[in-house]
């Protein structure tokens, strides 16, 4: 039997029916704590907290790929780390097929690290470098019990196929391979546990443009083939448009702008959005962004974030209102979702004098 075969044949039961919601967050918020100098302890200063994710609402359907975008620093890896339980969250709840993601230990958290796979941006640090590519992915067979041992490498030849790497790779070891070829390397571990989800975190950010449209074809026939839900994380707006069936836009925590991947290219709602898309390098010369309308200014420190709108400090459209009031991440008439108080505002969802 292939690996695609036992892989659908092999996934674990669910409830949802297809389309349905499969992963929801709501109200995740994550606080990571900063070390004192010598002169905050002298000084008898608290402790400060960096605001890594503040109230993040979103949810991924079953089999759909949604693109996570925004600046470094505004909270994508952590978010990814948060779903797979590798943070422990502050508050919030993360519902996985109607799973309390945050409630589980033990074996629940077990049975759930098998269902979401996470593959990490660094091929470098993510593979044992004394480990073969055969020990590597033998190691996740065994002790997640996928299957018996005398199993194992037609196992692992399946999956080194499903990756379009060939099986004398299987007994070398990482230092001997390209970037993109340790990418593979992970994506096939995570594949051996026979996941329903697929987290992808900066997935091909470090490798060539040639190599990364290849990541991007591989998990495309992945997704199709074994009716993964991926969650793709990228810098690439180019990358996420042509992957994506809902993009999610981050800024400093916070989840500001959900849509349907055409529908946010060609009409983003949220002041960011239209920042980030202004600034994207275009291949077409005649349409080159407008460095006026690009995003301006540092992203604000998450130690210390702003009153308001976290965005008011660089946004072009800004009012007293945004400066003061924090916007809710409301549905909009076209069905996406937005957090900013004028697009609210146009939608006749916020009735405000003040505005």
């Amino acid at each position: 039997m292939s690996a695609v075969a036992q892989s659908t044949a092999n996934a674990p039961e669910t409830g949802s029916a297809p389309g349905e919601p499969l992963l929801v967050v709501r109200k995740l918020t994550k606080t990571f704590a900063r070390s004192r100098s010598l002169m905050d302890l002298v000084k008898g200063e608290p402790r400060r907290r960096v605001h890594a994710l503040t109230e993040v609402d979103l949810s991924v359907r079953r089999g759909e790929t949604l693109g996570i975008v925004g600046e470094s620093g505004c909270g994508k890896s952590t978010l990814a780390r948060c779903l797979v339980r590798l943070h422990r969250v502050d508050s919030g709840s993360v519902t996985y097929d109607g799973l309390d993601v945050v409630a589980l230990r033990g074996a629940a958290l077990r049975r759930f690290n098998r269902r979401v796979q996470m593959v990490f941006q660094d091929p470098y640090g993510s593979l044992n470098p004394r480990m073969t590519v055969r020990a590597t992915i033998a190691e996740a067979l065994s002790v997640h019990r996928i299957c018996p041992r005398r199993e194992m490498p037609a196992r692992i030849a399946a999956l080194m196929d499903l990756v379009h790497l060939p099986l004398s790779a299987a007994g070398r070891r990482p230092h001997e391979f390209s970037g993109g070829q340790r990418q593979r390397i992970g994506i096939a571990r995570a594949l051996a546990l026979e996941p329903d989800c697929l987290i992808a975190d900066e997935l091909v950010s470090a490798l060539d443009v040639s190599v990364q449209a290849q990541m991007v074809n591989l998990l495309l026939e992945l997704q199709e083939r074994l009716h993964l839900t991926v969650l793709f994380i990228a810098h690439d707006l180019r990358l996420v448009r042509h992957l994506s069936h809902r993009v999610a836009v981050m800024y400093l925590g916070r989840v500001v702008e959900l849509a349907e991947t055409e529908a946010l290219f060609a009409h983003p709602r949220h002041p960011y959005t239209r920042a980030l898309l202004d600034a994207a390098p275009e291949l077409d010369p005649s349409r080159r962004g407008s460095a006026e309308a690009a995003v301006r200014g540092e992203l604000p420190s998450p130690v210390n974030p702003p009153p308001g709108c976290a965005f008011h400090p660089r946004c072009p459209v800004a009012i007293e209102y945004c400066r003061r009031v924090r916007p809710e991440l409301v549905r909009l008439r076209d069905g996406r979702l937005a957090a900013c108080h004028l697009a609210a505002t146009e939608d006749g969802l916020v009735q405000s004098t003040e505005l």
